[in-house]
């Protein structure tokens, strides 16, 4: 039996990844629940964000205006998946992998090369794996990334609740009664595409400091985390409150908890080549449940109809 200390040990980064791939997690949310486009530019746009990010502190810039830079390349890729799909008339998944396409060549044309590194001790990287334990609480990346959360939560909260994110809302929901409304859709589509990819190249940013480096690779299969954030989170808190601010946290809590599961199938020694394969099935058992339940209800009916 492995040791119980080590996973013990092992649950605090788990943490801390979740907190940062939960950020990525609600931009994955607001296209996927919120507009109902599918959109796989995370996958490309991650490492836009962290590219980004360690390309401008390595050129000496603030880290606050680093993230800042990361966040707006995250934008401009939304833009153009929202483009491809509103002007050209591409269907949304097909745009979205056009632009993700792209941005390999980008993301290479950025870094100069596969991957960048970044040294905490030469730079102030606000998080760290280095900063879980025996720091500071206020250097703690658990606490610094959860007060990210927080303020996008309500950042998004307030944003969600003016005139344009209802408009935003009302385009997820119904497209072409928002139009008879007098919303133009297009540009609502646009605009949550480039604030969902926004917050993912700023989920990049992040974990591009914790990790310590950049690579080309690092946003591969980040749709299907992002998506196993959220199913897992509705199905587990999903039905307490209807809160919008609360389904955003359900989703970042949804993160921590796929992170700590990973955690315990690596502690039980489980082959890690197996790890994308069972997060795959993971989130598809997930979505699948709404439907089985339908088709189980379904069935009672009708017998119940039948007598």
């Amino acid at each position: 039996m492995p040791n119980i200390e080590h996973l013990i040990g092992a649950l605090p980064s788990a943490a801390a990844q979740g907190l940062i791939w939960g950020i990525m997690a609600i931009g994955v949310y607001i296209t996927y629940r919120v507009l109902d486009v599918a959109d796989l530019t995370v996958d490309g746009t991650l490492c836009t964000g962290g590219a980004t990010f360690i390309m401008m502190m390595l050129a000496g810039y603030n880290t606050w205006f680093c993230l800042l830079a990361a966040f707006i390349a995250g934008m401009l890729a939304g833009l153009a998946t929202g483009l491809f799909h509103t002007f050209m008339g591409i269907p949304a998944i097909l745009a979205s992998i056009l632009t993700q396409l792209g941005l390999y060549s980008v993301n290479l044309k950025i870094m100069g090369k596969a991957n960048q590194a970044i040294n905490v001790d030469r730079f102030p990287l606000l998080v760290s794996l280095r900063y879980i334990k025996d720091v500071p609480f206020y250097r703690n990346t658990i606490l610094v990334v959860f007060l990210f959360i927080v303020a996008i939560i309500g950042i998004l909260y307030w944003f969600f609740g003016t005139e344009l994110g209802c408009s935003m809302r009302a385009t997820g929901c119904n497209q072409q009664m928002a139009r008879a409304q007098g919303i133009n859709t297009k540009v609502c589509i646009v605009l949550g595409l480039m604030v969902s990819n926004g917050l993912v190249g700023l989920s990049g940013a992040l974990l591009a400091q914790y990790q310590g480096f950049a690579d080309v690779q690092m946003g591969r299969g980040a749709i299907v985390i992002g998506l196993a954030a959220v199913i897992i989170g509705e199905a587990l808190l999903g039905k307490i409150c209807q809160n919008f601010a609360y389904k955003l946290a359900t989703v970042a809590a949804g993160s921590i908890i796929y992170y700590i599961v990973l955690q315990v199938v690596i502690w039980l020694k489980v082959d890690t080549d197996l790890l994308k394969l069972l997060t795959a099935l993971l989130v598809a058992v997930f979505l699948a449940i709404p439907y089985w339940k339908q088709q189980y209800f379904n069935r009672v009916g009708g017998k119940k109809g039948g007598k």
